[in-house]
């Protein structure tokens, strides 16, 4: 199962990327944060500080990924082209 499914880039997310060192992603409704902290850090390389979801009224569940400090969100950022 793949738990991310795709990147968010609004103008709100894009200024997490730098200020909060946090990446959004829209993931599957039945993974769970162990899931895809495991398959964010395999397919980037770098280490998740954190992970916190929600899900939305259009029943769509978004998880918010920090980035540990060694590395940086703008740089994932800038591999999704997201900006």
């Amino acid at each position: 199962m793949n738990a991310l499914l795709y990147p968010i880039a609004t103008e709100k997310v894009l200024g997490s990327v730098d200020r909060d060192n946090t990446i959004v992603y829209v993931v599957d409704m039945r993974s769970n944060k162990k899931q895809i902290k495991e398959e964010f850090e395999k397919t980037f390389g770098v280490k998740v500080a954190r992970i916190n979801t929600s899900i939305s009224i259009k029943n769509i569940k978004k998880a918010y990924i920090r980035i540990g400090k060694e590395s940086k969100a703008s740089d994932i950022a800038r591999r999704l082209k997201l900006v």
